[in-house]
């Protein structure tokens, strides 16, 4: 029984708040509670452990527990729960069990045990509070619920049923649920819980409103797009519009499902400069990396302005977007301000360095950074491997494979199935999906089936990729279909890329390429009028082709072409230029591949707007400026946002022997390399 309070119990007690003044002070007290000195005070005992367990000192608390004459259930709770504060899993469920030979655990003693436990000692437990009757604590309940989400199936079934059972549930029930949800990838789920949530009059807090925002990143764009504005209307509703936390929650959300990084820059505009803090910067930076890179280092230049210090993350965001950009000058900045700043032998930055570098052209400098790292992860050797594969050089990335140090995984994997595909090693490549399993323990996901599909499709082999789709172990996803779609347009074989296209549409309705596709598929074999209802049925849904853009940088300046050339101001110019240009090519064996162009017009129609390219004029442009402003040591750089097209493949081509140039063309998929008449690619891809 718990001993009555006595006045010797008040003063100790106080000492005991005011003991931050010495040590020395501590151990007295200690002393006097726990010798004969004066009569045992269970009141006295139980606050000195309880403070100690608090504060981490947790061989002392238990030294006070096994000297103490007797207990009770305070005593018991208290360094239980401190156990279990600071992650001892062991003894927390050890001093649990010992526990239930003397007392009955309360609710507290309960949710402190579940706090750590793992699943098999999670469910024993949860037997035990059963037994007692003590399963419909809500403080049980909620450690339940939390236990399950940790340890439990990936469905979280378990935690759903606990949470069904519950006859009374709060806020803590509900925010641990949601976040179960969400980072268990079930978003939907999460949504409609918060809905009933809503419905049912339950408040919500700042915790809700973030876990929701970070669901929401796993939905589709549409859906996304639109809880994203609700959830953003709601948060300004109950005064949350300006707390910085959710702002830079909100501005993932958006930029993670399409959102207009113009509505992520606004929301960023709304917080003050003395709220915003590293994190809040490097979310805007983040939402800007992929789509309009040169802002995100603009916005770095405005972070270093208010004096914020860049972290490792910072700075890994900033080289992807570099990775997003034409030349390898803007890496070649950000990785002398990592060196500056102390930050040149972090794993996670070199890695960064390595992908940036490959993917603005410059696998040398790629080489370079991983050659110099004292310590090289699996991450690192995927980088590399992807880059070589990106860049097509077949020879150095299966060698590189064979000096690898480290277990192959999953991405591995995946980029020397990539490396298989853009090479044309269509043996190599179904030999090594067959074999992955065996030999290297990876079980084949979406990534590893959609590049077996494009390897098979792009070899003409049709029949054994559609095949390899029907046999999936899973759903197939859009990066399938699409890779089977690419390879019935690259065959003409329409029956099979109905299908194809039908499934695109399923899966994404919004995007365009199911109907792009299928249409050139049509206009590819002279049946206009299927290929034009196509392009009518996305104008009346109102979906848009995303246009063909190429980028070339001229005097440390990036100019944009658009197809048509509607987008430079120098176009009249540039069109002269180009003209004369074709002819010359044409007298050293350019032939326009007019059998590409997808409307139904004259012949020299079609020349003409195969000529509009805006691959073609970048590089007219480029060369009109050749007196040493442009690119890195006479090399054309030109980057373009979707696959080159054969027609401007072969006048790269051609135009690499014309000028004694090299060219190198960045598309969708990878590097072209064009040199003396010949690319890196083999005219495969």
């Amino acid at each position: 029984m718990k001993s009555a309070l006595t006045p010797i119990a008040v003063s100790f007690s106080r000492i005991q708040k005011t003991a931050h003044q010495g040590q020395a002070l501590r151990r007295r007290v200690q002393a006097r509670s726990l010798t004969g000195v004066q009569p045992f005070d269970l009141y006295a005992a139980n606050h000195l452990i309880n403070e100690n367990a608090k504060c981490g000192r947790l061989d002392i608390a238990h030294q006070l527990f096994s000297q103490m004459p007797h207990t009770n259930i305070v005593s018991w709770t208290a360094l239980i729960s401190g156990y279990a504060q600071y992650g001892h899993a062991d003894e927390c469920f050890g001093l649990f069990s010992e526990m239930l030979f003397h007392i009955k655990p309360n609710d507290f003693a309960y949710a402190s045990v579940f706090s750590v436990c793992d699943y098999k000692r999670g469910v024993q437990a949860h037997g035990l509070a059963l037994k007692t009757g003590c399963d419909g604590l809500i403080y049980v309940g909620n450690a339940l619920v939390g236990m399950y989400w940790k340890n439990g199936s990936n469905s979280g079934a378990e935690a759903c049923r606990v949470f069904e059972e519950m006859d009374i549930r709060n806020l803590i029930t509900y925010n641990s649920m949601i976040t179960g949800f969400g980072m268990h990838g079930q978003s939907d789920k999460a949504i409609s819980l918060f809905k009933r949530m809503f419905y049912d009059g339950v408040d919500f807090d700042r915790v809700t409103f973030l876990s929701l925002n970070s669901s929401i990143c796993g939905l589709d764009n549409v859906v996304g797009r639109l809880c994203c504005s609700q959830l953003h209307c709601i948060g300004v509703k109950i005064g949350l519009g300006l707390d910085v936390g959710v702002a830079t929650a909100l501005v993932k959300a958006y930029s993670s499902v399409g959102g207009d990084v113009g509505d992520c820059y606004k929301l960023f505009l709304e917080t003050t400069s003395s709220q915003r803090d590293v994190v809040m910067w490097t979310g805007i930076m983040t939402a800007f990396s992929e789509r309009a890179p040169q802002e995100a280092l603009l916005l770095y230049n405005q972070m270093s302005r208010e004096h914020f210090r860049p972290d490792c993350y910072v700075f890994s965001i900033l080289l992807k977007a570099c990775s997003n950009l034409m030349t390898e000058r803007h890496a070649a900045a950000v990785h002398s301000q990592v060196i500056r700043v102390g930050f040149v032998n972090v794993p996670v930055l070199n890695n960064a360095l390595i992908h940036a570098y490959a993917r603005c052209g410059s696998i040398d400098d790629a080489k370079q950074v991983f050659h110099e790292m004292p310590l090289r992860d699996i991450i690192s050797w995927n980088s590399m491997l992807k880059a070589y594969a990106i860049h097509g050089d077949a020879e150095a990335a299966l060698n590189f494979f064979k000096q690898m140090d480290v277990v192959p995984d999953d991405t591995t994997i995946v980029a020397l199935l990539s490396l298989c595909s853009h090479t044309g090693m269509v043996k190599e490549g179904t030999e090594l999906f067959e074999t992955m399993l065996e030999k290297y323990g990876v079980v084949p996901q979406l990534d590893h089936y959609a590049c077996v599909v494009d390897i098979l499709g792009r070899a003409g082999h049709l029949t054994e990729a559609k095949k390899v789709i029907t046999n999936m172990p899973m759903e197939p996803d859009f990066v399938v279909w699409s890779a089977f779609l690419g390879a019935c347009r690259k065959h003409g074989e329409t029956r099979m890329a109905n299908l194809a296209s039908s499934k695109l549409k399923e899966l994404d309705p919004e995007n365009s390429l199911g109907y792009v596709m299928i249409s050139n598929i049509y206009c590819s074999s002279n049946n206009f009028d299927q290929g034009g209802l196509m392009r009518n049925k996305m104008d009346r849904f109102g979906i848009r082709k995303e246009p063909g853009l190429s980028w070339t940088e001229v005097g440390n300046r990036v100019h944009e072409f658009a197809s048509g050339g509607q987008r430079h101001p120098w176009l009249e110019a540039i069109c002269v230029y180009l003209e004369e240009l074709l002819r010359q090519l044409k007298k050293i064996g350019y032939v326009p591949t007019t059998s590409l162009v997808l409307y139904d017009v004259e012949e020299e129609h079609k020349e003409e707007h195969l000529y509009h390219h805006s691959e073609k004029l970048a590089l007219a442009f480029s060369l009109m400026n050749a007196g040493g402003t442009f690119s890195n040591g006479g090399v054309i750089k030109i980057m373009k946002n979707i696959r080159i097209c054969i027609d401007c493949h072969n006048f790269m081509r051609i135009a690499s022997i014309f000028f004694q140039k090299a060219i190198i063309v960045r598309d969708a998929n990878r590097f072209h390399h064009f040199k003396e008449g010949a690319c890196s690619c083999n005219n495969y891809w």
